[in-house]
């Protein structure tokens, strides 16, 4: 699941979930959201940092939520997960602390910052390795935010990215030596960001002009069909 603390003006979003890879569950999902909703209906809320305890940001969807061909409810989970991220009408940044991979790598991207712990941590977009259809709807949260090699990198490679690799393809705006100063740095940009004291539906409105059509396309959910020959 997920804990939400509150410093100041800026919120702290931190994934705590019952394995060690906080693993996204439909509990998962519902408290992501119930977190959201406090930090909207805040009045003095003025950021919001995503991070993670132990090893992982996260190893995207729970494979035992997915079997049983509950795709498509999860995909459909992800999308408002997503969409509900670039909606905030504050700003957000993602401390990485850990591997992100698949959805919680697209979540990552969904912030508008993000920064990453050096050592073992990776991105890593598993989709094509596993033989998993991306869905269409997705494609434009991941492409908003990476340049076109890294794009490529990413999506069509299957590259698993460490912190400086992600750094150089500027997937991340940070690089730091611990779990904790990542932390420190992104509660820190987040309290720069807070101080600018922006309205926040003008914020909003800045966010989705400066990303077209993101928002949209995770609003228009497609029946999610796994391939026969994947294999959970």
């Amino acid at each position: 699941m997920c804990s939400l603390e509150k410093r100041g003006k800026v919120y702290i979003l931190t994934f705590v979930g019952d394995d060690e890879e906080n693993r996204f569950t439909p509990t998962t999902f519902d408290a992501v959201f119930d977190a959201l909703k406090q930090v909207e209906q805040s009045p003095d809320a003025a950021a919001l940092v995503t991070t993670n305890a132990g090893n992982y940001f996260s190893s995207g969807l729970h494979p035992e939520w997915i079997a049983n061909n509950r795709f498509d409810m999860a995909v459909e989970k992800l999308e408002k997960m997503f969409a509900a991220f670039m909606r905030l009408s504050v700003p957000t940044v993602a401390a990485i602390r850990g591997h992100a991979v698949a959805g919680a790598f697209m979540l990552a991207l969904a912030h508008d910052y993000r920064f990453m712990t050096q050592g073992s941590s990776e991105l890593y977009m598993s989709e094509v390795d596993l033989g998993l259809p991306m869905p269409n709807s997705m494609m434009p949260t991941i492409g908003c935010k990476l340049q076109p090699a890294a794009l490529r990198d990413v999506v069509l490679g299957g590259s698993k990215l460490n912190a400086q690799m992600a750094l150089e393809r500027g997937i991340v705006d940070g690089v730091f030596e611990d779990s904790e100063g990542t932390l420190e740095a992104a509660v820190k940009e987040a309290e720069k960001l807070a101080a600018r004291g922006w309205e926040r539906e003008i914020y909003r409105g800045f966010r989705m002009a400066t990303f077209p059509g993101v928002v949209e396309a995770l609003d228009t959910h497609v029946a999610y069909r796994v391939p026969a020959s994947y294999k959970l």
